[in-house]
């Protein structure tokens, strides 16, 4: 049997034709455009999305046996906002993750609606990136559009909409709307109340490896395959790649050292923490799982290097540390602000503690431990939910660092393993589909059975000791500084 993966990033969809093995057959990649109509705003057209699709499985297909084909599932950006009307066409472009024009709906979400009465709803605090707040934007200022509204989609699943005729979502990427009750696993109806819309507005939510359907005969026919394909809902994207990592059942903990960094803790209990600083969200192996994510992980990393250093000599310039645990200098790696733990746009970059005696070398492990330093900000919020984490895999560009993971591995004192697949989302997408089509029986089987570690990078008890020390001045920075943001802006 085969399966095909679809992620549906911000400037790609990927795609990916595995089998039941796990070994991938082939990988198609399409660009679409993505559009700034103001500053800090953020829009694409999810009719591009569909077609970018369609061309990609038309591709990823042409040479393989179509009839072994058993599902389509879906990875996604989360948090798009795609509306549609009642003949279910695009109202106006979706408003992306990463658009930031919501703060007033924030406020009042947070303010006047109240923090701890949202995160009851919801088990989380509204963010600008949020759905919820994107529908009050288009309410507060586009009432015409608003009034049109039929159906409220997340990005990936027009994708299955468009495939399968079915409007629905799943409990991972529904979680990242402000509009799901995580805990239960459903739609809340006092949010739904707060924001103006009814629950018909909303699609029909699934876990993320239930079928939805199958190929509608029309879209069969468009590409070329048999109508009998089965549409599994799929998950959002970080959700997703856990799946693609082995990030499964309770306990397990990944770490993707990325253009932003991600702490991805699955759980089967669910949690949230005392001030909301991690993301708590129905997960796709049907339980759940707590996210730290912190803005500029190997951005910063890359920013030091190309930008100020001028090399692209990565490696060679990471070869010149020698003195870990012992670094004088210090890196706030808040670059674009910071969400996990600070939730503050304004936090930026900061250098502290260089002397005449500071080297290149320090200013690069500096660099590479504030990174680290800021991931174990989410690990010690994870503790404080008496989660006990011993191991944690990686992935992302970060990840090819071998001083890098080093660092990681005693500053977060967990064992640190790297795995036998670097495909992520789309991967984790054919395995939900594999799951789908009964060819595992669980999410967790299937992770088990196609995900292995290859490699593991022990702490040394000497250095786990030394940044125990190191990461007590780390944390001391950010508040005796951050009144300085402020003031710079």
């Amino acid at each position: 049997m085969l399966y095909i993966g679809v992620d549906l990033g911000t400037s790609a969809v990927k795609l990916l034709l595995m089998d039941e093995k796990g070994d991938i057959k082939k990988i198609v990649s399409k660009e679409y455009p993505i559009y700034y109509p103001q500053p800090g705003w953020s829009e694409q057209n999810p009719e591009d999305w569909y077609e970018q699709t369609a061309a990609g499985i038309k591709e990823l297909t042409k040479d393989c046996d179509k009839q072994a084909i058993g599902g389509i599932s879906f990875s996604g950006q989360m948090h798009g906002l795609v509306i549609l009307d009642k003949e279910d066409k695009v109202i106006r472009p979706a408003l992306l993750w990463n658009d930031g024009r919501t703060a007033a709906e924030c406020d009042y979400l947070n303010r006047v609606i109240g923090r701890e009465k949202v995160s009851d709803y919801t088990s989380n605090i509204a963010l600008t990136g949020f759905t919820a707040p994107k529908i009050l934007w288009v309410k507060n200022h586009e009432p015409e559009n608003f009034s049109k509204i039929q159906k409220i989609m997340l990005p990936k699943d027009y994708i299955a909409y468009k495939l399968s005729g079915v409007h629905c979502t799943d409990v991972s990427d529904a979680s990242g709307m402000l509009l799901l009750d995580v805990r239960k696993r459903r739609w809340s109806k006092e949010m739904i109340e707060i924001i103006g819309i009814t629950e018909d507005h909303l699609p029909k939510v699934f876990e993320s490896s239930q079928v939805v359907g199958t190929l509608t005969e029309e879209v069969a026919a468009e590409l070329n395959l048999p109508s009998d394909i089965k549409i599994i809902a799929g998950g959002g994207d970080q959700a997703v790649a856990a799946v693609g990592t082995g990030t499964v059942g309770d306990g397990m903990c990944n770490i993707s050292l990325g253009t932003s960094g991600v702490v991805f803790v699955s759980s089967k209990d669910f949690g949230v923490d005392d001030n909301n600083a991690l993301h708590s969200f129905a997960h796709a192996d049907g339980r759940y799982h707590l996210m730290g994510v912190m803005l500029s992980a190997a951005a910063s990393n890359k920013w030091w290097m190309d930008e100020i250093l001028d090399t692209k000599e990565y490696q060679k310039e990471q070869e010149l540390i020698t003195n870990l645990g012992k670094n004088h200098v210090f890196f706030l790696p808040y670059l674009m602000g910071e969400r996990t733990p600070h939730n503050n746009p304004n936090a930026r970059g900061t250098f502290i503690g260089m002397t005449m005696d500071t080297t290149r070398a320090d200013m690069t492990q500096a660099v590479l431990e504030g990174v680290a330093f800021a991931l174990r900000d989410t690990f010690e919020i994870v503790k404080s939910l008496g989660i006990d984490i011993k191991r944690a895999r990686i992935n992302g560009g970060g990840a090819k660092s071998s001083i890098w993971k080093k660092i990681i591995a005693n500053i977060l004192n967990v064992k640190v393993d790297t795995i036998n697949s670097e495909e992520g989302p789309a991967f984790g997408a054919a395995i939900l589909a594999a799951v789908g089509c009964n060819e595992y029986a669980t999410v967790e089987e299937a992770a088990s059975e196609l995900i292995k570690v290859i490699n593991t990078v022990e702490q040394e008890e000497v250095l786990v000791t030394a940044y125990d020390e190191q990461y007590k001045k780390f944390v001391g920075i950010y508040p005796d500084v951050k009144d300085l943001f402020d003031k710079l802006l």
